[in-house]
C-alpha cells in the first residue's frame, strides 16, 4: 500500500488493450494505483518486436509485479498465455494476491 491506495499491476494478453484501459480506469476510480503495460505488442506496437525488447520488458513487467500489492489478470474469455501464466506464478511466490477479470 502506498498511504491508504493499494497498488495493483495489469497483467494479460497485450491483445486486450481496451480490457486493460477499461480495467485501469475502473480501478482508478476505486481508489487503486494501476501500474500497467507500456506498450500493447498485440495490438500495433511494433517495437516489442525488436531484438532484446520482449525479454527486457518482460522483466520489467515482474518488477511492476514487485512494486504491487497484488495483480489484476486480464483474462477475456479465460485466455491466460504462457507470459501471464509465468506473471500469475511470480507473484503467487512473492505473496501478491492474484484477481481476474473473469473467474475461472
Amino acid at each position: 500500500m502506498v498511504g491508504k491506495y493499494k497498488v495493483v499491476t495489469l497483467c494479460g494478453s497485450t491483445r486486450f488493450k481496451n480490457e486493460f484501459m477499461e480495467a485501469q480506469k475502473r480501478l482508478t476510480l476505486e481508489g487503486c494505483i494501476v501500474i500497467s503495460v507500456g506498450l500493447f505488442g498485440h495490438s500495433g506496437d511494433s517495437e516489442v518486436w525488436t531484438e532484446g525488447t520482449k525479454e527486457m520488458l518482460d522483466d520489467m513487467h515482474k518488477r511492476k509485479i514487485d512494486m504491487a500489492d497484488e495483480i489484476f489478470v486480464i483474462n477475456v474469455g479465460g485466455y491466460i498465455g504462457s507470459s501471464t501464466r509465468s506473471e500469475i506464478e511470480y507473484a503467487l511466490a512473492h505473496g501478491k494476491g492474484v484477481k481476474y477479470l473473469e473467474e475461472a
